[in-house]
């Protein structure tokens, strides 16, 4: 679709990019960007952001159509399983790479997506592109997820979830040995004040409670069990960085380079080992483990040969 735009006097001279913003009426990096996608033209040709726009010229706008950041794209999902189906919910193995639903700036697989391709219908509240979706998992976080099949499991999981009666274990592999071997981890967290996409440890950030034990001294690093308490985004990852023990491959939060290389980890070590949970008709209690995938046993197995 193209549109016609003539520059008036009070836009004469004005930037190319906070021009056509105020022509289209969108924002300037939505008009830089079309600018950098070369949608915009002129008279002389394709115009750059940085161009001063002309009273009187004409500008000739190619708006492409972009795909709804959240619309659910039915798609099977490599490594996606199902560890346990229920009437009322549906366990599965998240593997990496997979966001739990979309969302603006996210463009790969999703587990409501991914879900949907493998035929299963989800028929609850709230948006449709969070469908069943009671709690998550970083993108770079795999392991084991509930997701809720039917409108009375939803209201009952979200509440376990918001009361804490959920029993979520997480292994990681951490940098070095944790003094003591094991403890409580009782630090707020928040948006980190520097970089808008990390969190940190900081006065005013939001309670989080992590409990972890030693499972495995390997020198370099070490196997922990990790019982969460409350459930921030990066919750563990900025946890063990601020003990000064990240985990292994999480370059985000400080870790060594070296060793992820050795290790061959392109992302953090860290797995959702366990859930257990009360069965949201029944009240039995449920509990699904995770297989460790190739990737984090690779590197487990490498640490326990020494070759790390």
């Amino acid at each position: 679709m193209s549109e016609h735009f003539v520059v008036p006097e009070e836009l004469g001279g004005a930037r190319a990019d906070a021009g056509l913003a105020k022509l289209m009426d969108i924002s300037r990096s939505a008009a830089a960007l079309l600018i950098a996608e070369g949608s915009v033209t002129g008279s002389a040709g394709t115009v750059g952001k940085s161009a001063k726009l002309v009273a009187g010229s004409v500008l000739e706008v190619t708006v492409p159509e972009r795909r709804d950041p959240l619309e659910v794209v039915e798609e099977v999902v490599e490594g996606l399983n199902i560890l346990l189906d229920d009437d009322d919910f549906v366990v599965i193995d998240k593997p990496v790479g997979v966001a739990a639903h979309p969302s603006p700036g996210w463009v790969g697989p999703t587990v409501v997506g991914g879900l949907a391709g493998a035929g299963y219908r989800i028929s609850t509240s709230g948006a449709p592109e969070r469908a069943g979706i009671v709690h998550r998992l970083d993108v770079g976080t795999s392991g084991v997820m509930i997701v809720a099949k039917s409108e009375h499991a939803y209201t009952v999981l979200k509440r376990a979830f918001k009361e804490r009666t959920v029993d979520k274990v997480y292994h990681a592999v951490v940098q070095g040995l944790p003094d003591p071997l094991a403890g409580t981890i009782d630090a707020p967290i928040g948006r980190h004040p520097g970089h808008d996409w990390r969190f940190a440890v900081i006065e005013d950030g939001r309670p989080s409670v992590t409990h972890y034990e030693v499972l495995e001294a390997y020198g370099k690093a070490t196997l922990v069990e990790i019982h969460l308490e409350t459930g921030r985004t990066h919750q563990i990852r900025v946890h063990f960085s601020a003990l000064r023990h990240p985990c292994a491959g999480d370059l985000t939060y400080g870790a060594d380079p070296r060793l992820a290389a050795n290790l061959g980890l392109t992302r953090q070590w860290l797995h959702a080992r366990r859930l257990g949970f009360n069965h949201p008709r029944t009240g039995e209690w449920v509990e699904v483990t995770s297989e460790y995938p190739a990737d984090l046993r690779y590197a487990l197995e490498l640490l326990e040969s020494g070759n790390a």
